[in-house]
């Protein structure tokens, strides 16, 4: 069983930053990959940004050159730094491990960007 709880989300201003944390329980985290998901309000769920154990990272085309996913295996953490966050980037954000083993999903965090 893997269990992951998000942190980080808030309100900011239209420019301004935010990094979510993700921690992870039990020892799958080193071979997962992780992603980061949001839902905005009236929207469908949809990836953000993803990780592979290898460190190999992926991006939406809407997020490319102002986020950024990392992860911290002796942490078993995963981060999503955001910048530049514009009003459309509000949603709620969902941390997600990817394994052989199943797939888990984390209750979320909101973030709420202002004009």
């Amino acid at each position: 069983q893997v269990q992951l709880v998000e942190s980080g989300g808030g309100l900011v201003q239209a420019g301004g930053s935010l990094r979510l944390s993700c921690a992870a329980s039990g020892s799958i985290f080193r071979f997962a990959t992780m992603d980061w998901r949001r839902e905005a309000p009236g929207k469908q769920r949809e990836l953000v940004a993803s990780i592979t154990n290898r460190d190999s990272t992926n991006y939406a085309d809407s997020v490319k050159g102002r986020f950024t996913i990392s992860r911290d295996n002796a942490k078993n953490a995963v981060y999503l730094q955001m910048n530049s966050l514009k009003p459309e980037d509000t949603a709620v954000y969902y941390c997600n491990a990817g394994s052989p083993y199943g797939s888990w999903s984390g209750k979320g965090t909101l973030v709420t960007v202002s004009s």
